[in-house]
């Protein structure tokens, strides 16, 4: 059974898609891309800023998915220039701070986002806790 995921505490998803789904029978949740959008639709300024809204925006997906950062196995993270890399990587080592392993990751640089202003896109993969 497939369930879609969208947590009040995010702001609906900008399309016909959700935010996440949870595949009870292969026990994984996948996160959509995230982009950095707080509830109030703002957005914030700078790479790590918005890493770090992203990944909270993440918890939030994984645990209506019955899951949490201890469970991520894959991190897919896009920022849109190699001067953003830094920021991007400081919010996800903070991240998985204290986790007992780190997951599988995968950093792309790409040319751009719907928006000019967003500056990173993150997905996960975990698996129910």
């Amino acid at each position: 059974m497939i369930t879609s995921l969208t947590p009040p505490q995010l702001p609906p998803p900008l399309a016909r898609y959700a935010h996440g789904v949870c595949d009870k029978t292969s026990g994984l949740v996948l996160t959509s891309g995230q982009l950095a959008i707080a509830r109030n639709g703002s957005t914030p300024e700078g790479a790590e800023a918005q890493a770090q809204l992203i990944f909270s925006n993440i918890e939030h997906i994984l645990e209506q998915g019955g899951s949490n950062k201890c469970g991520v196995l894959r991190i897919n993270a896009y920022v849109t220039s190699r001067d953003h890399m830094t920021g991007y990587m400081s919010a996800r080592d903070q991240w998985l701070e204290g986790l007992d392993h780190l997951p599988a990751s995968t950093l792309v640089i790409v040319s751009g986002f719907t928006q000019a202003e967003f500056l990173v896109e993150i997905e996960v993969t975990a698996r129910c806790t």
